[in-house]
């Protein structure tokens, strides 16, 4: 890039940065993701590296933040406040350790001690205490002047309005103490805020953070108390009246004050140490109850600290290194809708392909009509985008700052977009009436019936069934009773022994169970559950397809819902041809009532690990002897088996003094000997 290009880039770089900093930390409404800023960051200061002469004394890069909110008054830090360089990658934070090694001159075999911590994704403050009284609470505003929201700050809980040493020995705390800390909400105080939101049809927050930042920052501190906020302190400012060595003695000194530190930050030896900090945070970052989006290493002695020194905005002992981001912004090209098994109706957003933590996002769920509504997600949409326990995409919030005129909403269709039979509304989900007869359910209906809880087919997997199916020899479940060997063995893959063994356990699967065979159906809420419940209530399964709607919910556990996926489900001819097309080829529509067998009207509860079965099969022994299985202990339980690692069930029915039985003697017992 020649000198004109180069300075033209860094002016609009620093222009759009600078608009950033604005609504991130004056605003509190953010248009990027924290991945996208700092990417545009890293890309100005690569620039004014590579070009120095054009370097502005006012670039975002010599900056912290942004100016404090005229609303607050303003707090001047006795020390700045000063932001982290980044690490992005396992190799820049290995050239930390290396720039810190060089810099103080020493080996390359040599340690340093760090300091490591979970970086907590909220918003920076500082406390001030004089004589042990809380006396002054700012942001970090621009790291030299923040904002005073020193009300707001002492609705929060968790912060001491006087620190209180041991012994509460008031003339032992400091003249004066500068505590550096992060205010947070914790996840399940976001999630009810968002709730409350909505029900007040209020916009949203996009994520903790943000929370977090609009609680504090409000006019009235009456707001800001019936928010939960946290804090994690860590770090001293300038303090008088006592000296440390270390960092870390500097944390433990704030715990005995009463102070909140991370339970998580340790010292580990070199950067070694910081990297295996890291991976262990990422693996359990889920699990921590608040938002973090890395982990911060810190050269632990405070005579390093000095020695090292700052740069313009960040001090050159401390990296944030970064996890991979879980949210980034994209936009929406289409809204599509997907058909699943049951024959739910799915709007998906198809996305400009975006990567969020190592993966490439081309879609993401809008679940339902409601959610897309209640998100106002449009096509044409800019959107933050995340993975959903790190694993489903989905839209976390439309960037409606960023929204283009032309954007368009979205609307359920009145027809399947695949069979176009009708769609009825059952709740929040739209649902295809077409049943097994529509081409988008069939795939799914069909490994559903044939999985180990329904039918039990082995062999007829995902993969299997989209052959058959492209094959044109699937078009609706009871085609899999009508397969021939001739028809497999003119497939690929397929050999003599393997159609074999399919068309043995196709046979063997005629003779199942009327539960299993109901459950296999898909009707929209029947699970294993309810069908046992229904072959309880009513035995047969002409007797089910010829149920009432009153019938049905006086059955115990069939709500409205329920039932009216039932009567639809009988009523479509289509559905009601499959079944005769699955009794003339020979699955046995066995009748439940009346019936007497080795263990009939006997409960079980399963618990533990068993040795030679497995739990559905041992279920299904139970089921196949005309006896029930129990989801928990119970006094209705007749017996309860248990295998090995057996815990809290075994516990609770030896204080019910529920017949307790080992494997052998429930092998006995289904056999009719006992």
């Amino acid at each position: 890039m020649d000198f004109d290009g180069a300075r033209k880039k860094i002016e609009r770089l620093g222009a759009e940065i600078n608009l950033h900093n604005h609504r991130y930390y004056v605003l509190d409404a953010p248009t990027v993701t924290d991945a996208e800023y700092d990417r545009l960051m890293r890309e100005l200061a690569a620039l004014e590296e590579e070009f120095p002469g054009l370097a502005r004394p006012d670039s975002p890069t010599r900056r912290v933040g942004a100016r404090p909110l005229d609303a607050f008054g303003s707090v001047t830090h006795a020390i700045p406040m000063l932001s982290l360089d980044n690490a992005l990658t396992r190799e820049e934070a290995l050239e930390f350790d290396n720039r810190v090694k060089r810099f103080l001159k020493l080996s390359p075999y040599e340690e340093v001690e760090y300091v490591a911590e979970p970086k907590m994704d909220g918003l920076a403050v500082e406390l001030v205490y004089v004589d042990g009284v809380l006396t002054s609470g700012s942001t970090r505003g621009d790291g030299v002047t923040g904002e005073d929201v020193t009300l707001n700050l002492r609705t929060v809980r968790s912060i001491p309005l006087g620190l209180a040493p041991p012994g509460n020995a008031r003339k032992k705390t400091p003249r004066r103490l500068e505590v550096r800390g992060e205010v947070f909400l914790p996840l399940s105080g976001f999630k009810k805020l968002n709730r409350e939101r909505e029900e007040a049809a209020e916009p949203v927050f996009a994520n903790p953070r943000n929370a977090a930042a609009g609680s504090l920052r409000q006019l009235d501190p009456n707001i800001t108390a019936t928010r939960p906020l946290d804090i994690f302190c860590y770090g001293v400012g300038a303090v008088e009246g006592v000296e440390f060595a270390s960092h870390y003695e500097g944390l433990e000194f704030l715990k005995s004050m009463g102070l909140k530190v991370n339970p998580l930050v340790k010292t580990v030896k070199g950067i070694d140490g910081v990297l295996q900090y890291h991976d262990r945070m990422e693996e359990c970052r889920d699990k921590l109850g608040y938002e973090v989006d890395g982990v911060v290493a810190k050269v632990n002695s405070l005579a390093l600290q000095s020695a090292l020194g700052v740069k313009d905005r960040s001090p050159r002992w401390a990296v944030a290194y970064k996890f991979m981001p879980r949210q980034e912004s994209t936009r929406v090209v289409a809204i599509e809708v997907g058909v699943g098994r049951t024959g739910a109706l799915t709007p998906v957003a198809v996305l400009e392909p975006v990567t969020v933590g190592g993966v490439t996002i081309e879609h993401a769920t809008l679940h339902n009509q409601d959610e897309v509504e209640r998100k106002d997600a449009r096509v044409g949409d800019w959107v933050v985008v995340q993975r959903a326990g790190d694993v489903i995409p989905e839209i976390a919030c439309v960037i409606k700052e960023r929204r283009p005129p032309d954007a368009r909403p979205f609307v359920m269709p009145d027809k399947c977009p695949v069979c176009s039979s009708a769609v009825e509304r059952v709740g929040a989900i739209h649902f295809c009436t077409g049943g097994l007869a529509c081409p988008a359910q069939l795939k799914g209906s069909i490994c559903h019936f044939a999985s180990k809880r329904a039918m039990d087919i082995e062999g007829l997997g995902p993969m299997n069934v989209e052959q058959f199916v492209e094959a044109g020899l699937f078009r609706g479940v009871a085609d899999i009773y009508y397969l021939r060997k001739d028809d497999i063995l003119a497939l690929p893959r397929w050999a003599g022994r393997s159609a074999d063994n399919l068309i043995t356990a196709i046979e063997k699967s005629k003779r199942t169970t009327l539960p299993r065979l109901i459950f296999g159906l898909g009707i929209h809420g029947v699970g294993e559950h309810a069908s046992a419940v229904l072959v309880e209530q009513f035995g047969s399964m002409d007797a089910l397809a010829n149920a009432t709607e009153a019938e049905l919910l006086s059955t115990r556990e069939i709500g409205p819902e329920t039932a009216a996926s039932i009567i639809d489900f009988f009523k479509e001819p289509r559905n009601r041809a499959a079944l005769k097309k699955l009794r003339d080829a020979g699955v046995v529509f066995e009748t439940a009532k009346g019936k007497v067998g080795a263990l009939a009207g006997k409960v079980f509860l399963f618990t533990g690990t068993l040795s030679t079965m497995t739990r559905d099969e041992a279920k299904e022994m139970v089921e196949r002897a005309g006896g029930k299985a129990a989801a928990g202990v119970g006094r209705k339980v007749d017996y309860v088996v248990a295998g090995t690692g057996a815990g809290g069930k075994l516990a609770k029915a030896s204080e019910l003094g529920l017949t307790i039985i080992g494997e052998e003697e429930f092998r006995v017992l289904t056999a009719g000997k006992g």
